[in-house]
């Protein structure tokens, strides 16, 4: 289906494409708990909730958190969403199946917008300002068997990410890259980067990974 987007929400790209691939391989039993952080457009919840999963996206956006419940309408789904910070909002729930795509490019200053479009893809001095707190706490949120799929730039260090969830009893590691050219984003910040030493002097394309860590306990 065609996804409806109001203004400033993030337009999926080839880390939501990603994503959705890793999640397609997933085995989802039916009313599955499913979660979906920073759902943007519901891409990745509507696709749960197609699966006959109970689907719950998060997003600190009021703008997405309309368009996803606007998009689960025409897809004919249930998704339940819910405003708030990362894993504020699911706080003391257990899910099967964690899904996540994070703001993750890398910014001068440090510091995350907190409106405007740059709160969609801004992550701090290193990209992981998102992603270090999630890989904090992801792991009390998961079930028993309970996975998690996250998606995020090379530039962020995936080896972190690994460790990070390792750290808090997952087993982890990278199972899907995409190399793509810089979008828009990428570009802007290109120089800045180069500058730090987080991209080579000649890079233009962009390594994306998928991280997938697994409560085996």
């Amino acid at each position: 289906m065609r996804f409806f987007r109001l203004p400033g929400v993030y337009v999926p790209q080839e880390d939501t494409a990603l994503l959705l691939e890793a999640f397609s391989r997933e085995r989802v039993e039916r009313g599955a708990a499913v979660l979906d952080v920073g759902t943007g457009c519901g891409v990745l919840a509507v696709a749960a909730a197609r699966r006959h999963a109970r689907a719950v996206a998060v997003d600190a956006s009021r703008r997405a958190v309309l368009t996803t419940r606007l998009n689960a309408l025409r897809a004919g789904v249930c998704v339940r969403t819910v405003r708030g910070d990362l894993l504020t909002p699911v706080s003391g729930g257990r899910f099967d199946l964690i899904l996540t795509n994070p703001p993750y490019v890398p910014v001068p200053g440090g510091r995350k917008p907190l409106r405007g479009p740059g709160r969609n893809w801004a992550a701090g001095a290193d990209g992981r300002a998102l992603l270090d707190r999630l890989c904090r706490g992801v792991p009390e949120l998961l079930r028993p068997g309970g996975v998690v799929l996250m998606v995020h730039s090379s530039v962020c260090g995936p080896e972190r990410t690994v460790k990070a969830l390792e750290k808090g009893g997952l087993t982890a590691e990278v199972t899907a890259r995409r190399t793509v050219a810089y979008g828009p984003v990428m570009r802007g910040q290109a120089p800045w980067m180069r500058e730090q030493g987080l991209i080579g002097s000649g890079d233009a394309r962009d390594e994306l990974v998928v991280v997938r860590g697994e409560h085996l306990t």
